[in-house]
């Protein structure tokens, strides 16, 4: 579709979603509808730049993304909403006489329950919690028994992200005393500039074994050759990109592999996609491999490899899930959206993620530090509960 007919069709929305409003606010209190289009003007103009520059054409600093990205997505994702209920209260009150007072009605009515939502999900992004996950890998030499991996996921930090939550992701971690630290992509949001927000809060993450972290799409998406200089230079992790490192204790060797991300090929970056021949060529024969994977869609090549056990994140659980009835906003859109998968000896964690995208939003699928640790033991998942992490805000 040319970019000029989606140009209009989404005028045309946003006129006609605007106009259903300015119409019902019209006499609801003084200046309403002045207010109505300042509203408008001030969410619908970042669009327009956006689209424009294909990004923008600067470095958006905190205050930006805070006061003018944030309302833009609140607002742009509560308008469809409110515009449907308004005009279906007015059709539903026309016969009565009550057009006007019903389409209000309606329409405050979903605007104060998205309000209630998108409220108790701003706070769920704050609710860290901690989920130990029992990997059983036959094979496992024994020197590796209980090793434990604590995952972060998607931290998509950026000059806005809180410190305060950061810290808190920091302490929880070290509390959890892992052998590794693994960080499956999307560390940052959406440039390279963000690399200094990420290096400046999660910098100074260390374990025995060592820290290691793999490109997300985002990663990708924020220009790729920069972020991985940047990441390369300011962030002290050993970064993975389609090869392996062997752990060694003893004689016993355990391979963590790191893989590329899908979103290298989309975007013509060939070295940063996914190259499963590349990162397992580094693996003794025999040897035990866990794979850090941002997106799951690679673990069923990854299985077909030998590898053991594969570490994801990508989905974010899509931000709202129900994990009781391993259902996510997701889960519709991805075969492997969220949690323990098995194929045969190979197993997948995905995970929902530590922080979040677009707008704080998260329920259900809540913020998460996860501790895997390795048995050896016939091929099993066991995945707990999640807990509350104890560190204080």
């Amino acid at each position: 579709m040319k970019p000029i007919v989606i140009a209009v069709r989404l005028g045309l929305y946003l006129a006609a979603s605007w106009l259903i409003i300015i119409g019902l606010a019209n006499g609801l209190f003084p200046h309403a509808v002045l207010a109505v289009v300042a509203l408008a003007s001030y969410t619908t103009l970042p669009l327009a730049v956006y689209a424009r520059w294909r990004g923008w054409p600067f470095y958006p600093k905190a205050a930006f993304r805070l006061l003018v990205v944030r309302p833009f997505w609140y607002t742009q994702l509560m308008l469809p909403f409110v515009a449907v209920a308004s005009t279906a209260g007015v059709l539903i009150g026309a016969p009565f006489g009550m057009a006007l007072t019903g389409g209000r009605i309606a329409g405050g009515a979903v605007l104060c329950i998205l309000a209630a939502v998108l409220t108790a999900g701003y706070l769920g992004t704050r609710r860290l919690v901690v989920r130990e996950v029992e990997a059983s890998i036959p094979g496992l030499p024994r020197e590796f028994e209980d090793l434990a991996i604590a995952q972060v996921s998607d931290l998509h930090v950026g000059p806005h992200t809180s410190r305060r939550f950061l810290q808190r992701v920091v302490r929880t971690i070290r509390d959890l005393s892992p052998d590794v630290i693994a960080v499956t992509g999307d560390l940052v949001d959406d440039r390279p500039e963000d690399v200094a927000a990420y290096a400046s809060a999660l910098g100074a993450l260390d374990a025995p074994l060592g820290v290691f972290m793999i490109p997300g799409n985002h990663d990708v998406y924020a220009g790729w050759d920069s972020v991985e200089h940047r990441l390369r230079t300011e962030v002290p992790a050993r970064l993975l990109l389609n090869e392996a490192h062997i752990i060694r204790r003893g004689d016993a060797t355990l391979v963590l592999a790191g893989t590329g991300d899908p979103a290298g090929g989309r975007r013509g970056q060939s070295r940063v996609a996914p190259d499963v021949d590349r990162t397992l060529a580094g693996a003794p024969n025999g040897a035990t491999v866990v794979a850090l994977a941002h997106n799951p869609a690679l673990w069923p090549a990854l299985a077909k490899r030998g590898v053991a056990l594969t570490l994801s994140g990508h989905t974010h659980w899509g931000q709202l899930a129900l994990p009781s009835f391993g259902w996510s906003l997701a889960s519709p859109f991805l075969e492997h959206a969220m949690g323990a998968y098995r194929n045969q000896d190979s197993l997948l964690y995905v995970s929902p993620g530590t922080g979040y995208w677009g707008i704080p939003f998260r329920l259900g699928a809540f913020p998460e530090v996860t501790l895997v640790r390795l048995r050896r033991a016939p091929a099993a998942l066991e995945v707990g509960r999640a807990r509350r992490a104890r560190c204080a805000a």
